[in-house]
């Protein structure tokens, strides 16, 4: 089981309730949001922050606050839509830089169709409703910086307008497929999906089955023209996030036990995936051999391997390198967790907690002990310097609560700052930032790839990974194509691109 979903967790929800109860103590703050301000590695351990790796130091502070606008931005487009094919919610939330400013954004299990005015929706079909479910999907957003209205986000997904389906399409009625991350390369979007099997007809009875990857031409993202096996053989979900990093893109997954998933690491030389894979092993190797694939050990870890969440980063930020991940080690935990390396595959070390997800549980802003959060990851894309853009995705154990209230099943987003820095970089990044950062300080964020002039604003930098490519998006052609947006979403009608 890679994630749970409220369409197919409703059958648990007796048997799990008190135990989400008591598992999500009440937030610190006892407000709506609860901000962290945390010394590196307090959540491990008491003291000074430790050095990552000789001469590189953990960070001194990390606070994380919820980011509003795009919080609004996704909550306004899901309100206002009037569309039966209209996206009003959905999880996974992973995002790809693509040209001309574009930001594509990559979901899940989704939500289509209306908000009521009450803030609830119909049940889904399969429930006796009118509410179309599907198990992937896009939105694009045409702007260099979200907009709190929503106004341009266009939903892609497939079927038609009257019969939406998937957008990327299950082979029969029995599999389907969930979205991992996804790089631009070669003029093409290559996103990794894993194929799922329902095998019985209990809520439960599926499980992964392989990880494929689908290709999209830039101009027209409405279908893959071309699906492609990924390595499946030694059951690890490959996909979890994407990174370039030193001339080769490295692909992160995990072997979901389920109470116990563990991070893999595989990277191919160059930025197409469909090249001869590589797989780190447990002698801090690189073999062809996807069998040699070997747990990525945490040195303060329980059993001696580090845990993640089925979703997670590993974000290049300065010298350091950022995994963001929820905190796994307690059931149903509202924890969100850095760890940091001097290298794309670890040692992870500091274990930080950043932030606590103050929808989650009894005494969350729901008040529902069903309601929990999952699977955070980055977006340093669209992050400033010395920051993480963090998303995390939000459901509930009972259907019937998703109904009830639509936001309920949507992302949050919120911004991690890291530091701090002091002298000239300090200075340079106050100057540059709005007057709201001026007197915080920050990291260096250094891209390893050069950008081009045009990707020098917040919503529009390249990856600091560099996964567009060595040439930035100058080398892209191809116009986007999909339709735009004008005016209020309250009153504009939202057209959605169809195959």
């Amino acid at each position: 089981m890679r994630r749970i979903t409220g369409i197919k967790a409703g059958a648990l929800a007796a048997a799990v309730t008190a135990a989400v109860a008591l598992a999500v103590p009440a937030p610190a703050t006892g407000t709506a949001g609860t901000v962290r301000t945390v010394s590196a590695g307090s959540a491990a351990h008491a003291g000074a922050a430790t050095a990552v790796c000789p001469g590189v130091p953990a960070p001194s502070a990390a606070s994380a606050a919820p980011d509003a606008p795009l919080d609004a931005m996704f909550g306004n487009y899901a309100d206002h839509g009037a569309g039966y094919d209209h996206w009003t919610g959905a999880d996974s939330t992973y995002s790809a830089p693509l040209p001309r400013d574009q930001e594509l954004w990559i979901f899940s299990d989704t939500f289509l169709g209306y908000v009521n005015p009450d803030g609830s929706r119909s049940p889904v079909i399969s429930d006796k409703g009118t509410t179309p479910f599907i198990n992937n999907s896009f939105v694009a957003e045409p702007g260099r910086v979200p907009d709190p209205s929503g106004a341009g986000l266009t939903t892609i997904g497939g079927g038609t307008a009257a019969d939406p389906a998937a957008l990327m399409p299950p082979p029969d009625a029995t599999h389907w497929y969930w979205a991992g991350d996804a790089v631009v390369a070669g003029g093409t979007l290559q996103a990794v999906y894993q194929e799922y099997d329902r095998f019985g007809s209990a809520p439960f009875d599926f499980a992964w089955e392989r990880n494929v990857l689908a290709r999209y031409h830039l101009g027209d993202l409405s279908h893959p023209f071309g699906v492609q096996p990924l390595p499946s053989s030694a059951g690890i979900a490959w996909g979890s996030w994407i990174a370039r990093d030193g001339g080769y893109t490295y692909v992160y997954g995990v072997e979901d036990l389920g109470a116990d998933t563990y991070m893999h690491i595989a990277r191919v030389a160059g930025d197409d995936l469909l090249r001869p894979w590589q797989y780190y092993t447990a002698a801090g190797t690189w073999s062809p051999d996807e069998s040699a694939s070997a747990r990525i050990a945490g040195p303060a870890a329980s059993g001696g391997f580090l845990h993640v969440a089925s979703e997670y980063s590993v974000s290049r930020v300065g010298r350091l390198y950022v995994l963001v991940t929820q905190n796994t080690l307690q059931p149903f935990s509202a924890e969100i967790d850095v760890l940091y390396s001097c290298s794309p595959v670890g040692p992870f070390t500091d274990r930080t907690a950043i932030y606590d997800t103050p929808e989650t549980g009894l005494h969350g802003s729901y008040g529902d002990a069903n309601v929990y959060t999952y699977n955070a990851h980055a977006h340093p894309q669209i992050s400033a310097p010395g920051r993480l853009v963090i998303s995390y995705n939000v459901n509930s154990l009972v259907n019937t609560d998703l109904y009830k209230n639509a936001s309920i099943y949507r992302p949050r987003f919120i911004e991690l700052t890291l530091g701090p820095v002091t002298g000239r970089q300090a200075l340079r990044h106050a100057l540059a930032e709005p007057a709201r950062r001026q007197a915080e300080t920050m990291l260096e964020w250094k891209p390893l790839a050069p950008a081009c002039p045009e990707t020098r604003s917040r919503r529009n930098r390249s990856r600091a990974d560099g996964l567009v490519g060595e040439h930035g998006y100058s080398r892209q052609k191809g116009e986007l194509s999909w339709p735009r947006v004008t005016g209020s979403p309250r009153t504009s009608r939202s057209r959605t691109r169809r195959s």
